[in-house]
């Protein structure tokens, strides 16, 4: 987002929460602060220093699996991080237009029938994570309706790309990359291969982000996603058959999650004609991206 921001000539702030944390690079035209979401003194003391037009609200805990082990810290990140943010920004005179990463993971459990999912659909998240993403969700469109904040929600799909981790087709790719390299015996372990997911390239994701910002109706929400599903397995074999390498497929019962939703699927007619956005990569395209990525780190 921050690179994508800078090529547009945008002058970003970015922030990165824990105080010990290295800043990520410099960059022409972007500095970054350190701010963890869940201090209001600092979240206030930030905007207080800076006229930002635009806010793009990342910031969170973001793995389904961590939400279980630890909703506590998930809530207090998501639900918590999301309020103390809204609050700094309605004392504002003038607030910026906040674009929030609300998730696909509201919906829980959509029958085929109901696929693709559109934004009308009721929202029964089946981890916590989840549950938090429907409470930034309404929380954005409260803070729009009652004071005024010009809000776009973003319910992100699937997303994938080079150097994402904790996703299927990056760790797929990343684990055949070790074994090509002799540095992981042919062997890839994996969960649940039937679960069907339209895997968005990170690049269209960020070009999605950036039309909401610009060209978004304010206090909509809107899905964002790739226009075609696979099964699991068939992501796995398209990078198996890429990487020209032989491996053992492993079913691993930690890879296993104990609610997975069977189909995640969402209809961006309502983004497509609102913003003129679409997908550009193809499924090979991001495939190819992500090998190059990881044989570069590896």
């Amino acid at each position: 987002m921050v690179r994508f921001l800078q090529a547009k000539g945008w002058n970003v702030v970015g922030t990165y929460g824990a105080p010990d944390t290295n800043p990520p690079t410099k960059l022409r035209n972007v500095r970054f602060v350190q701010c963890d979401l869940r201090d209001f003194q600092r979240v206030k003391e930030l905007f207080e220093r800076s006229a930002f037009s635009h806010v793009f609200h990342l910031g969170a805990q973001s793995l389904p699996a961590l939400s279980w082990k630890d909703p506590v810290s998930t809530f207090e990140s998501n639900i918590m991080g999301s309020l103390q943010l809204f609050e700094a920004i309605r004392h504002i005179k003038r607030p910026p237009v906040v674009v929030s990463a609300c998730s696909s993971a509201e919906y829980g459990h959509v029958p085929s029938s109901a696929t693709p999912v559109k934004e009308e659909h009721p929202l029964t998240p089946l981890h916590p994570y989840g549950i938090s993403k429907v409470c930034l969700d309404l929380l954005a469109q409260g803070y729009s309706r009652h004071w005024n904040i010009p809000t776009v929600n973003i319910r992100l799909f699937n997303t994938t790309g080079p150097g994402k981790t904790n996703d299927a087709p990056s760790d797929f790719v990343r684990q055949l990359v070790r074994v090509k390299k002799g540095l992981q015996q042919p062997v890839i372990e994996v969960g649940n291969l039937k679960s069907r997911r339209a895997f968005l390239d990170v690049s269209d994701a960020v070009r999605g982000f950036h039309l909401a910002a610009t060209r978004g109706k304010r206090g909509e929400v809107y899905n964002l996603c790739a226009a075609t599903t696979y099964e699991i397995g068939q992501l796995l074999r398209a990078a198996i058959d890429w990487s020209g390498v032989t491996v053992k497929i492993k079913p691993s019962s930690h890879l296993m999650r104990s609610s997975d939703e069977k189909i995640i699927f969402g209809s961006t007619r309502k983004f497509r004609r609102d913003t003129g956005w679409g997908p550009r990569k193809t499924l090979a395209q991001t495939l190819a991206a992500m090998f190059d990525y990881w044989e570069r780190a590896a």
